[in-house]
């Protein structure tokens, strides 16, 4: 009787703290107020980092989902969501993420369209 007191509790513990860490993050900017840099930025996203990231949910794939990504104190890595730290993961990659090849004005556009997410 007393284990399962201790298990019941110990669950019910678990259960708080799931849904005291779950968060509810801002949703991304829809397509339809998109500027054209940001625009292009979306497809800037779909050749370079689609085939790894989600960009509207939180839930990984082979890299993590990018949903409020800068909105966010930080980053999965446990950095902060500057520009200059997201440029860095994306011009020389990081961990298992591979280096990305984009122009200035790709870069550009394409942290525009992550501060949509």
């Amino acid at each position: 009787m007393q284990l399962r007191l201790i298990v019941g509790s110990f669950a019910a513990a678990a259960t708080l703290v799931a849904i005291a860490g779950c968060r509810h993050l801002p949703p991304s900017k829809p397509a339809s107020e998109w500027t054209p840099e940001e625009a292009r930025g979306a497809q800037v996203f779909q050749h370079s980092c689609a085939r790894c990231h989600y960009p509207t949910t939180t839930q990984g794939k082979q890299g993590p989902g990018l949903q409020a990504i800068t909105k966010v104190p930080t980053m999965p890595s446990g950095a902060p969501p500057t520009d200059e730290r997201l440029t860095a993961a994306i011009l020389r990659g990081r961990g298992m993420m591979p280096a990305a090849e984009l122009d200035d004005d790709q870069l550009r556009d394409l942290l525009a369209y992550i501060h949509t997410l």
